[in-house]
């Protein structure tokens, strides 16, 4: 079956949120005295959700209730500046616009708030039916449920279904839920993390290949 619905991942594939995230968690981290963060090193531990990053970042010993309020105090920041830095990667709105007969939808291990807020910000809100976030449904990537969650609301098999995505979360999900994975290299992880993709590419526009080359083994 020819893909009907593409599933994209967010923070570095659709836009990079690298410096906004790290201020904020630097903002929250400050108060503990522990050491700036910078957005280098944000980047290596990006991928799995907030509660999991500060508990990166401070320690799986740490209190629960100072790693509530680190969160806490991280999501009141980044909230009043979720967009001061971040950036729409280039091609993404061009080829957003060239790929419109196609259904999309956004899963992102961010919280669906900051997610629809984020993407509303950047003009990139219209090109989704959905938006997906870590709070969505019980898991998050690399779990394949929600990806399972959007293919069920759009009503679309896996073999309909692509997932487009930066990192080894996207990826595991993806294939879990028996989809063709496409990683892109100009994200957040390096490519050696990417091997179990399905393709790769090097910029967003060359996504556009990827459907063609998809597509075509069904004619």
């Amino acid at each position: 079956m020819k893909p009907r619905l593409l599933l994209f991942d967010l923070d570095g594939t659709l836009v990079d949120t690298s410096r906004d995230i790290t201020n904020a968690l630097n903002h929250a981290l400050q108060y503990y005295g522990y050491p700036i963060l910078t957005v280098e090193k944000t980047i290596q531990l990006i991928g799995e959700g907030i509660t999991r990053l500060i508990q990166k970042l401070i320690g799986d010993e740490a209190d629960i209730k100072r790693q509530d309020d680190v969160k806490q105090r991280f999501l009141k920041f980044y909230e009043k500046h979720l967009t001061d830095y971040s950036t729409v990667y280039p091609g993404v709105i061009d080829t957003l616009e060239k790929i419109a007969d196609y259904q999309k939808a956004v899963i992102s291990n961010k919280r669906e708030n900051l997610s629809v807020e984020l993407l509303k910000r950047l003009d990139l809100l219209q090109y989704f039916e959905i938006v997906i976030g870590s709070d969505t449904t019980p898991e998050r990537k690399p779990s394949p449920l929600p990806i399972l969650y959007a293919m069920k609301t759009i009503g679309v098999k896996p073999q309909e279904t692509l997932i487009f995505g930066d990192s080894n979360y996207d990826i595991e999900a993806g294939k879990k839920a028996g989809l063709h994975t496409v990683a892109v290299t100009y994200g957040y992880r390096d490519k050696h993390y990417l091997v179990e993709a399905d393709y790769l590419v090097d910029t967003f526009r060359d996504i556009l290949d990827i459907l063609d080359i998809i597509s075509n083994e069904y004619i």
